[in-house]
């Protein structure tokens, strides 16, 4: 009896310390002293930089784009190429677009998506599936584009499910995060676990949208698992969210915003600034109505 008094009683422990830790994690990102600059109507954009090893026992720079669907001057689009890769910032410049994040997974080496992609009328790249014939965990999750605004969508397990889908603009990738307030399984290969720098897309409570980029791979932001980063959407309010391609790929990018309109501190380049773009195969845009 008195055994697993005890052993209950290390259980408890275990969970209260998880729970406490959680809790200030959630506190420390909500009340950060984060930077805002108004981007455009209804668009802001906020960084923080978490100095003290005080979020997740890490540094950790997050910056993010805020946006209210209600009546504005701009819409969401896609920007790609089939073959030629070409950084964030390029993508947004040749649309005239006001912002812009890394979009999803690309081959490095040829070009062109390797997830579906689809606009208006035409298809851009079919998925390119696992060895072992099945989809890829960021095929199992779509952005999708019209009218300018955007909607997340989740696999329905079909082959077919992305050619379904009615929109005039569709991006699959993946995994998704979080679907209609419930957190989704994820997998426990290194890709989830491991810490890396993470973009991401969510919609709040409230229908704003989110467009997160998590700096990392460096002493001053360790970057964040799959984990972390939907602890992070949702203590946003984020009901659903959406991984988009992370590592050296992750960028945030505004119209005549600091160095070449790069915000956060992407890796490619190994340093600390904002020089380190890497070239990519897609892109998610905000553009100005005409």
């Amino acid at each position: 009896m008195i055994k697993r008094s005890l052993i209950f009683f290390f259980l408890l422990s275990a969970t209260s310390l998880a729970v406490l830790a959680q809790d200030k994690d959630s506190v420390k990102l909500v009340n950060a002293d984060w930077k805002k600059t108004v981007i455009s109507s209804n668009v802001s954009l906020k960084v923080a930089h978490f100095t003290a090893h005080d979020l997740f026992n890490a540094n950790e720079n997050i910056s993010y784009l805020e946006l209210t669907p209600k009546k504005h001057q701009w819409g969401f689009d896609l920007g790609y190429d089939r073959k030629l890769l070409k950084t964030t910032a390029d993508f947004a410049l040749e649309k005239n677009a006001i912002a812009a994040v890394n979009g999803s997974f690309f081959d490095v080496k040829n070009g062109g998506s390797v997830d579906f992609l689809k606009y208006g009328d035409t298809i851009i790249a079919e998925n390119r599936l696992e060895k072992n014939g099945i989809r890829a965990r960021h095929q199992r999750s779509a952005i999708t584009i019209h009218n300018g605004k955007l909607k997340l969508e989740q696999w329905n397990g079909k082959s077919t499910w992305e050619k379904s889908l009615n929109a005039e603009h569709i991006l699959l990738s993946g995994p998704m995060l979080s679907f209609k307030g419930k957190t989704q399984g994820l997998d426990t290969t290194s890709f989830t676990t491991l810490r890396h720098p993470r973009t991401a897309v969510g919609i709040k409570k409230d229908g704003k949208i989110i467009l997160l980029t998590v700096d990392g791979r460096n002493e001053q932001s360790a970057g964040m698992s799959l984990h972390e980063l939907n602890k992070i959407m949702r203590w946003l309010d984020c009901l659903t969210a959406i991984n988009l391609d992370g590592g050296g790929s992750t960028t945030l990018w505004v119209e005549g915003a600091g160095d070449n309109g790069v915000i956060n501190f992407p890796s490619d380049n190994k340093l600390w600034d904002h020089a380190g773009q890497r070239k990519v195969a897609n892109v998610l845009l905000i553009t100005k109505k005409p």
